[in-house]
């Protein structure tokens, strides 16, 4: 089984690279369930069907330019949902790729660190998982 390092991850919003970005994590895809055991459910174990797909959240970590980052912001405050595409490093050119609104903007100012940011984005719709991407 082939292993691959997370180095070269890129995420692109609007076909562009996000710069500096230090983590990406996401997108959290989940299922929703609803219970339908009844009185008569074998054995008294809970049964349940599928619902709703949650596309997620993908959350990044950024090293913070104000300079470069402020599209991130800019996104936010303008309740537009962007493109993105999360590229992976593998030898197949895999990707994800989704729309999604920017719900949360945190800078960090630590006295003795960097000036950093977290991002977190809110897929809407349906994410194109397993996409192939040219290098």
């Amino acid at each position: 089984m082939t292993k691959f390092n997370a180095f070269g991850t890129k995420l692109l919003k609007s076909d562009v690279a996000i710069a500096q970005v230090k983590a990406i994590s996401g997108p959290g895809l989940s299922i929703d369930t609803v219970d339908v055991t009844t009185h008569d459910s074998t054995g008294g174990w809970e049964e349940v069907v599928v619902t709703i797909l949650r596309s997620g959240e993908v959350t990044l970590d950024i090293v913070y330019d104000p300079a470069i980052h402020d599209s991130l912001t800019d996104q936010m405050v303008s309740k537009l949902s962007d493109d993105y595409e999360l590229q992976f490093p593998d030898d197949a050119y895999t990707s994800f790729t989704f729309d999604a609104f920017i719900t949360s903007f945190e800078p960090s100012a630590p006295v003795e660190d960097a000036l950093t940011a977290s991002v977190t984005l809110k897929i809407t719709g349906v994410p194109i998982l397993d996409a192939v991407y040219s290098p």
